[in-house]
């Protein structure tokens, strides 16, 4: 007996890195998993039947059940194909983890209109593609488990990356959103941020490699974990996934709050805000050695 016996699972990206990863791991554990991959170039281009294809003879090679889907989740047609090959397949839906993502690194100065709008597409367009006719499933039977997939890039931020972290942290606040909506249905939501070396995190400098030297794999345990009843009280959660590592990171919160009874000006609010407010520092500005505030110029 698996863990995900009689589940059927959806996964976006599945044909490589940490989706390929996540589609075998669920199918270990006994999903009926509909592998779903557009199958191009880390930069989004040149799309394949072939990566989907291949992971699903390697479930069914190990005696699983899967099918692939190589529709474009960048589409409202893609997500509602996907979600509805599960049906038409398999009867039923269960659960829907989306890891499809492309990158166009640029500094925001310099990112074009098409840059922005395609990264945008795949990762934040691609979550609502597919979670809009899920949801509408899961709320005629009560129950299911959404997973997005964040990233610390959206979390904390990445310099080169501006479409990509918006994407990213954009991802979070729609697994917010659809966590409240979907609680009184009995559906959760979750987000994975994950680090782990991919064909995405093969574009990084040494220097940020070294950072997510963990294999893919990894991520599929607690995927696998989440899907499953065992976690049906979990949702609205950012989990953050290291090799052996795994972590709740913390919801937004207030740091510091200031009331007066006069309305604010912004003299008064000069005054007093650094020792009463003062700043939350980005976490990755110390860790890459940025100096703020900078130094003063000569």
């Amino acid at each position: 007996m698996g863990l995900l016996d009689g589940k059927v699972v959806v996964v976006t990206g599945g044909g490589n890195g940490i989706g390929r990863a996540v589609s075998l791991g669920l199918a270990a554990a006994g999903a009926k998993v509909v592998v779903n991959d557009y199958g191009v170039s880390v930069d989004g281009r040149a799309p394949s039947s072939e990566p989907a294809n291949a992971v699903v003879k390697e479930i069914e090679k190990a005696g699983g059940q899967a099918i692939a889907m190589p529709d474009s989740i960048a589409t409202m047609a893609g997500g509602e194909a996907v979600v509805q090959a599960a049906l038409d397949t398999f009867g039923d839906l269960h659960a829907v983890v989306c890891c499809a993502g492309i990158l166009r690194e640029r500094m925001i100065f310099n990112m074009s209109e098409e840059e922005w709008d395609a990264v945008i597409a795949v990762h934040l367009k691609g979550h609502f593609t597919v979670w809009r006719p899920a949801t509408r499933h899961m709320r005629e039977k009560r129950r299911g488990c959404l997973i997005g997939f964040t990233s610390t890039a959206g979390l904390e931020g990445s310099a080169g990356q501006p479409n990509y972290s918006a994407a990213k942290e954009g991802i979070v606040g729609l697994m917010r959103s659809t966590a409240l909506a979907m609680a009184k249905y009995g559906v959760r939501v979750n987000v994975i941020s994950p680090e782990a070396l991919t064909r995405m995190t093969e574009r990084l400098p040494d220097t940020r490699r070294g950072q997510v030297a963990a294999p893919p794999e990894g991520i599929a345990p607690v995927v696998a974990y989440l899907v499953s009843d065992q976690a049906r009280h979990i949702t609205g959660q950012i989990v953050h996934v290291r090799g052996n590592q795994v972590s709740v990171w913390s919801q937004p919160a207030p740091l510091h709050t200031i009331t007066q009874t006069e309305p604010w000006t912004p003299e008064a609010l000069a005054e007093v805000w650094e020792h009463s407010l003062g700043q939350d520092p980005l976490r990755r500005m110390a860790r890459l050695g940025i100096q703020w505030p900078p130094a003063p110029q000569a």
